[in-house]
Parts: structure tokens; sequence; C-alpha cells
């Protein structure tokens, strides 16, 4: 059959006519982004609304193919572990939250993740992972909640994030149970261990099957190791293959002061993105990588330890700056974003601190695009706003810490926050097949900003400005957990009003020389952290630190004097 020149332009005018209806209707199917994109800055032509506020500390996110969203809860709110959240009238915004979950959420071992898998919603804890059957319909699962997977020693680091591949597997991360496996953990100058004996059931990553129920770590396969803590995990469909951020260790100058200076230790080491295959190993604890330097070096703890048994070691995509804390991973499959942005993966940074006196930094979404087949070796900033205010040029805290990462099912992105619970979805409002990379300029502007940039060596240093030694001190020690205002955090207890700061001072000054370890009671609200101990700053330090902190933070009490510190650091020893 031959057309007519009549009737093929006709038939070349209607292709063209629906092809503009199919993007003129999946534009005005996206709701309008709030004016002010929810307080983010997002390139040009991208736009956000908040879907939800405060709806608990929110780690990782869900979302389903109709477009409901669930939301894993660092600790329970009432008293259910996990929201569920549905957008009726489709303007992007919560017209429905409820609460669910009816398994124990560990206190301190909350947060780790979620995701949706083979019609099931997987969570977990940082002692077992559950999944519920999703009904058709139904927002909250009504289904039995399932064990799939029990360890019976959650570990010192955030564990049991997940990811899932096409052929039935999960892959389980668990933490290392210390920071660089020194004898004496986090303790200035104690060496390492060798070989370290975590790797046998911490610091790697599990493969096990995704559709049996009741299994243990011993049902698993170790598919990886040498990671100190992979909490940003993903399954990479285009590559088939699984990738990790990994969150570099601690306190380089504070444990090995003669080797590294504080600014080195603001900085390093990288917080490390890898591909993952069967038998990888990352380094950890034998090796750091330098991004500043791009090249792998030893850890202080292994220097002159024969390390040739370690084996072949996998070099990192990109070495991200230290202490930004990845905590989530995911790879853009959707339509919607310009094509630069499929396969290419997006990066939650939840701030970090253990950078003190520099100011804590990350708080951001970043991007790294897939190029011919290839990851690129630089990496953009994709969400920035989350510090606000607060902030203050980095003397007080982010109002936000994302957290979560998650694709609807019409190619918007989904990002969750820890501190307050935001939800926001982000958009694209332009013509994709016109992006041009010059609507990324703002956003490259903005790695100068104080919360993204290396610090600069004098004019950064917190320190410098500070009079007050107790706060120097404290700024380096006790911050990063505390928080610069006293705060705390949802694992660590505000010092704001305290009673165990304004109490027995003696109690006070064996917490500093001792740590604490187990659960605890602060101003009502229960705690179960790990605190190490301090003793080895001097009484004179101590003292300091602690006036600092029993004067200050709305709290009224007398100041502590190093005789105090020597009288009760004597009695602690006595009982040897």
């Amino acid at each position: 059959m031959f057309l007519s020149k009549a009737q093929f332009f006709k038939l070349v005018s209607i292709f063209i006519w629906s092809v503009f209806q199919f993007n003129c209707r999946q534009q005005i199917n996206l709701p309008e982004g709030d004016k002010d994109n929810g307080g983010l800055f997002l390139p040009e032509k991208f736009e956000a609304v908040v879907v939800a506020d405060s709806i608990g500390n929110a780690r990782h996110i869900a979302v389903n193919d109709n477009g409901d969203i669930y939301i894993k809860l660092t600790a329970a709110k009432q008293d259910s572990g996990n929201v569920a959240i549905r957008d009726v009238n489709k303007d992007g915004k919560a017209d429905v939250i409820a609460y669910f979950g009816d398994y124990k959420t560990e206190i301190g071992y909350g947060p780790t993740s979620m995701r949706i898998y083979n019609g099931y919603i997987y969570f977990s804890t940082g002692s077992t992972v559950y999944r519920q059957k999703l009904t058709k319909g139904n927002l909250v699962p009504d289904s039995e909640t399932e064990v799939v997977l029990t360890d019976d020693t959650p570990s010192g680091h955030i564990a049991n994030t997940l990811a899932f591949d096409d052929s039935g597997n999960m892959y389980v991360n668990f933490g290392s149970l210390t920071d660089n496996c020194q004898v004496e953990d986090r303790t200035p100058l104690s060496p390492g261990q060798y070989p370290c004996p975590e790797f046998t059931e911490h610091a790697g990553i599990w493969k096990f099957d995704a559709n049996k129920t009741n299994q243990t770590q011993k049902d698993g396969v170790r598919y990886a190791t040498g990671l100190r803590d992979g909490i940003a995990m993903d399954w990479n469909h285009a590559t088939n293959s699984l990738y990790v951020v990994q969150h570099g260790r601690d306190d380089l100058h504070r444990i090995w002061p003669e080797l590294y200076s504080e600014w080195e230790s603001a900085v390093l080491p990288a917080e490390e993105f890898f591909e993952v295959k069967e038998g990888m190993n990352g380094g950890w604890p034998y090796y750091y990588f330098d991004q500043m330097q791009k090249k792998r070096k030893v850890s202080p703890e292994y220097l002159g330890v024969d390390l040739s048994d370690v084996g072949e070691l996998v070099e990192p995509i990109i070495g991200f700056p230290g202490h930004w804390g990845p905590n989530d991973l995911f790879f853009y499959r959707g339509d919607q974003f310009p094509d630069r942005y499929k396969n290419g993966a997006f990066i939650a940074f939840i701030g970090g601190g253990r950078r003190a006196p520099y100011p804590i930094a990350g708080f951001v979404v970043c991007f790294v695009p897939y190029i011919n087949g290839k990851f690129s070796k630089n990496y953009e900033i994709f969400a920035d706003g989350f510090v606000g205010e607060s902030y203050n040029d980095g003397v007080g805290p982010a109002a936000y810490r994302p957290m979560g990462i998650d694709m609807g099912p019409d190619g918007s992105l989904y990002v969750s926050e820890m501190k307050k619970g935001k939800t926001w979805r982000i958009m694209y409002k332009g013509d994709k097949d016109d992006f041009s990379e010059s609507q990324l300029d703002k956003m490259e502007a903005r790695k100068a900003l104080t919360h993204i940039r290396y610090p600069h060596k004098i004019n950064d240093n917190l320190a410098l400005r500070m009079a007050d030694e107790g706060q120097k001190i404290y700024n380096t020690n006790c911050a990063a957990c505390h928080q610069a205002d006293g705060n705390g955090d949802v694992r660590f207890p505000s010092l704001v009003e305290s009673d165990w700061v304004s109490g027995d001072k003696s109690k006070l000054i064996k917490v500093v020389l001792e740590g604490l370890d187990g659960p605890i009671i602060v101003n009502g609200k229960p705690f179960e952290g790990v605190m190490p101990k301090q003793d080895f700053l001097s009484d004179e330090d101590i003292a300091k630190v602690l006036s600092y902190i029993r004067l200050n933070f709305n709290n009224k009490s007398s100041g502590i004097r190093s005789s105090d510190v020597r009288k009760v650091r004597k009695g602690l020893m006595d009982k040897v």
C-alpha cells in the first residue's frame, strides 16, 4: 500500500501532535513546585515540592509503583517505626500519613534501610531485616510481618542497609565494630590488629536469598570485604552490579597527632564510591584513600606492618571529601529528567562531624554522571540548601540532613531527611531535549560554600574564633556527637539543661574517664549508644571542658577544678 503525499504529511502531523500532547500531559501531570523549592537549590528547570514535614526522624525511603511513599524512622513514632504517605489529589503534598510496623525498634540501632522488592516492602533495624507483603490498593500493609534475617551481633556502626539484584539476591551491609580495628578502639597511638578479626562477620557485604525467611548471617555468603561501613548501597541495573559509597575512618589527628594536622584530619580520608563485585576488597582498615593525592595510603595503625597478604584492592571511582556521611545511593532509571541523568548516581550525604576545629560539611545530594559506559571522575551538586540559616557559616548545626533517595513512577526524585522528617519531591519542568550544561553553572558555583569546599587552614579554623579553652576542647572531642550547640541528635543525648550535666560532678567526671556503654535515661529519654572513654585528656583539660558544659547550654552549675578530676581518676585507678 502506497500513501499519497498528502496522506504522508497528514500522518507525520498526527505523530508530531501526539508527541506534543504526550509531553504536555507529562508536564501537566506534574504538580507545581513550592515557590522556594522547599528551601532547596537545584539546577535550572528543576523544581521541588515538600511532600511531608515533621513525620519523625526519617531515614531511608521507598516509593511504590503507584506513588505511595514509605519511610523508615530512626526510632518509633506513635509506637511504630515506619511511615506510609499517600498523595490522594496529586498536588504533590501528603494527604494521608499513617504509621505502621509491629516490630522492635532498638534504641541506637533503629536507622537502617527500606526497599520495595518483588511485591514486598523490606525494612530493617540494626539486628533484623523484616518484610511485609504489599496489597494492591492498600497504603498500609496488613500482612504478617516476616523475619528475613537476624543478626545477633549488631555492629558498632549502622548496619543492615539493603540492595536487591535481578536474580533474587539480597545484599546486606554489616558495618565494622570499630573505627579502624585498633587494639583499643579510638584510643590515641593504639596499634591496629593484624589480621583484623572483624572480617568473619563485619566490615563487608553479605549476599542472601531475598525470598527466604528466618535466615542468619551463616545462611549468607560474604560478597565483599574491607568496607568500614557501606551504608549507601544500590544495585545498578545498567551495569548489573552492586555499588556502595562507604564512610571513611575518623580522628586521624586526635589519635595520631604527630602524623596528621587538624586540617588533614578534617578532610581525610575520602568517602569512597566503589563498584562492588564478588570477592572485592575495599582496603579497610589497612589502607585509606587520599582524594587530594588520588592514591591509597597505609593507615597509621599499620605503618611498618607487612601487608603483603592483604591481597588486591579495588580503587574507588571517586573519593569524596572526608566526613560528609554518604547514607544513600540511587541510580536514576526514569525518563522525566534529561537524558544525561540516565543511569547516573545520586548520593545523599547526611553531613558529618569529626572535623573539629573546622566546620562540619556535606548536607548535599550529589550526582555522578554515567557517560559512554563509565562513571565520571567528577561529581556535581544536585540539591543544596539543607544547611539553612542555622548553620551560620559552620558555627551552628544544619537545619536538615539528607538521608534517603528513591524515584517515583513518573521519574520524580524523592529525598528524605533525618533531623525533622521532611521529604521533597524533585521534578524537571523544562524540555529535556533542550537541556544545556549551562543549567548547572549556579550549582557548580555552590562548591565554594563553607559546607562543601575544602576549609581554609586559617580562615575556617573555628578554634581561632573561640577564646574559651574549654569550648575548644569540647569542639574537638565532644561536638561530633553532642553537636556544637549541645543538642545532640537521635543517638546521642542533649547536654542542654541536662540532669547528667548539672547533677553530681563526680558522676560526670567518671563518664568522661570511663566512657559509657549501655542504656541510659537522660532528661526522661532513653539512649543506648557507646561513648568512648576520654581518659587520655589531662585532668586540667577535663576540668576545662566540663566547666564549659556546666556553665553553658542553659546549665547553671558550678565549674569543675582539676583537683576534682584528679581525685576521681585516682579513685578509679585504686579499684583496679
